[in-house]
């Protein structure tokens, strides 16, 4: 069985979700297939074959969630021992050697990820190479724009 590592936060959009889906877009999407129904002719009725389509998605999103919650995997960097060492759930503070620009980022799982909200995935390039490393440790990270130099400044245990 795959494990899926989220945060709590993670794991409560991920359920807050699911239930949407089940108690307000499944029903909505059944009611729409069979209005549908009623309009005559299913071969070529458009509103039909967009709400079952539509019903296709849903369906395989819940399944989709479902998967996940079963193999949650739920870590929280709050509770975990706090020596300043980048592991899933910190986020930490980089300074780009070159430019001396500063980034803040948290490690969070796949669903979560947000760049622009500063959540980047466990599984990103700069998350793989940071994780296991201390504070001031100088990193070399393989991006997709070529090698780029960090010092890891801090890591901060939310």
């Amino acid at each position: 069985m795959q494990r899926y590592p989220m945060t709590p936060q993670g794991h409560a959009a991920l359920e807050a979700e699911l239930k949407q889906l089940k108690s307000i877009d499944r029903p909505r999407i059944t009611a729409s297939i069979a209005e549908a129904r009623e309009h005559g002719d299913l071969k070529e009725n458009a509103e039909y074959h967009a709400a079952r389509e539509q019903q296709g998605f849903c369906e395989a999103r819940i399944r989709d969630i479902e998967a996940k919650l079963g193999g949650a995997q739920v870590i929280d960097p709050a509770t975990l021992t706090q020596e300043g060492r980048v592991v899933f759930g910190v986020t930490v503070v980089i300074e780009n050697m070159d430019t001396e620009e500063e980034k803040q980022y948290k490690i969070v799982g796949d669903d979560e990820a947000d760049f622009k909200a500063g959540k980047i995935s466990v599984n990103s390039p700069i998350a793989r190479g940071l994780i296991g490393k201390f504070e001031g440790d100088e990193v070399r990270i393989e991006t997709p724009k070529g090698v780029v130099e960090y010092e890891l400044m801090k890591v901060i245990y939310d």
